[in-house]
């Protein structure tokens, strides 16, 4: 992709809230509420990043994947984690041709909107197999790599309430995911809507509205915004705050924290505030957008010690207080 100078770059920023107006009115074509969600997923889709969606059955987080795969063009596969679920399920496997040569039959990982439904269902060393494309965009089989063609996210889903069953997602596989995005219940007047059409015979036409070239250029049009180094020190900061029992650590996390973000939640602090930004038509980012993307950022990378579960104190409260 050829480099994008300084005029494109401004003509794109001015141009993006209109591309995420056309992205988010398609979306809300088949899902109704959700704002602050959608957002989300798209802030972290045009930084590039993962998204792990929490939320009860029943509030749409499948159709959410579904609706955004089609707005945006790209290729969609859907992955239902169970429990007798294979890695060679995901990435594919090798097999003896009628020349009886070895052939690699790709699975269905070679998309660019993976959808793992359910993903704590499946046990950890089917998770991993997820680890190597969610990092380098690439699959290992038999000691072969194949590239995975651009963009590439995963998509996850997760039912916080039911644990059995389950097999909690290792650190390591959380880290992975930019966002730890939780869907609430509708409002009251957003269930109606869900109620009166989906027991209707009316039918939502999604249209492609971004292509993948699009999607491509803008992922390096946010690697290109500019920011000022106090943005990035309070990013850098705010992660480094969640660190018990280190010169860094603020209070709260002594005194509630096992363990804090790693840099990598100061990287996507920082990718998700440029994305924020220039959605909004901003040329640069500033600390109101690092701290809109903290809590989806930091909640799934800080554990809780015995103490907060004592207390019932949430993860959410406990983020609050690290950006006063």
């Amino acid at each position: 992709m050829k480099v994008i100078n300084e005029k494109e770059a401004v003509t794109a920023i001015d141009n993006l809230p209109k591309v995420r107006d056309r992205l988010t009115n398609e979306i809300h074509k088949a899902v109704f509420g959700q704002n602050e969600v959608i957002e989300q997923v798209l802030i972290s889709l045009f930084s590039g990043g993962h998204c792990l969606l929490v939320g009860v059955p029943g509030l749409a987080k499948t159709l959410l994947v579904n609706t955004i795969a089609k707005a945006l063009g790209l290729k969609y596969k859907r992955i239902q984690f169970t429990p007798d679920l294979m890695p060679s399920d995901i990435i594919g496997s090798e097999i003896l041709d009628e020349n009886r040569q070895f052939k690699f039959i790709r699975g269905p990982i070679f998309a660019n909107i993976i959808l793992a439904d359910e993903i704590n269902r499946t046990p950890p060393k089917t998770q991993a197999a997820l680890l190597e494309a969610m990092q380098e965009k690439t699959v290992t089989v038999s000691g072969n790599q194949y590239a995975l063609e651009e963009p590439f996210y995963v998509l996850a889903t997760q039912n916080p309430i039911e644990q059995e069953g389950t097999y909690p997602l290792p650190e390591a596989q959380l880290d992975r995911f930019m966002f730890n995005i939780w869907l609430d219940y509708p409002k009251f007047v957003d269930e109606l809507t869900i109620a009166k059409t989906t027991t209707s015979d009316s039918e939502s036409n999604v249209e492609c509205v971004v292509s993948r070239e699009e999607i491509l250029f803008y992922q390096k049009l946010v690697r290109k915004v500019p920011i000022n180094d106090n943005v990035i020190e309070f990013a850098v900061r705010l992660a480094a705050k969640t660190r018990p029992n280190t010169v860094t650590a603020h209070p709260f996390a002594n005194q509630y924290l096992n363990w804090g973000a790693g840099p990598r939640a100061s990287q996507y602090l920082i990718l998700g505030a440029k994305t924020h930004a220039i959605l909004k038509g901003k040329y640069s980012p500033d600390e109101e957008d690092v701290r809109a993307v903290a809590t989806p950022i930091l909640r799934h990378r800080i554990i809780k010690n015995y103490k907060a579960e004592a207390e019932s104190i949430p993860v959410e409260k406990i983020i609050d207080e690290l950006l006063k």
